[in-house]
């Protein structure tokens, strides 16, 4: 998990994961285009975002292709945000009953 918050610390990693989600299975090339970054710098980062699993690649004849994987993001939802959010949803509920009582 620690190696899926360290890859998304990175707003330049981030922004490939928002390509990817945009138009997944992309080429090196096509992931490049349009970004301030070299083709080197783009390839750092895809090694990092791969070593967390957040993206897989595929080979297709000549080329690698890029894709999104969502399940480490997914498992962070699950194991963080949620637990959070919970609680405080049962919280507004609790505080809008209450409200709705008083008005009788």
């Amino acid at each position: 998990m620690d190696e899926v918050f360290k890859a998304l610390a990175d707003a330049s990693r981030r922004a490939l994961l928002d390509r990817l989600h945009a138009r997944n299975g992309q080429t090196l090339t096509e992931l490049c285009d349009g970004l301030a970054m070299t083709r080197q710098a783009v390839t750092k980062h895809l090694a990092i975002l791969e070593a967390a699993n957040l993206v897989t690649t595929r080979r297709q004849g000549r080329e690698k292709l890029h894709f999104l994987n969502p399940v480490p993001i997914h498992q962070i939802g699950e194991r963080w945000i949620r637990k959070f959010e919970r609680a405080r949803l049962v919280a507004l509920g609790e505080l809008k009953k209450r409200l709705e009582d008083g008005d009788d």
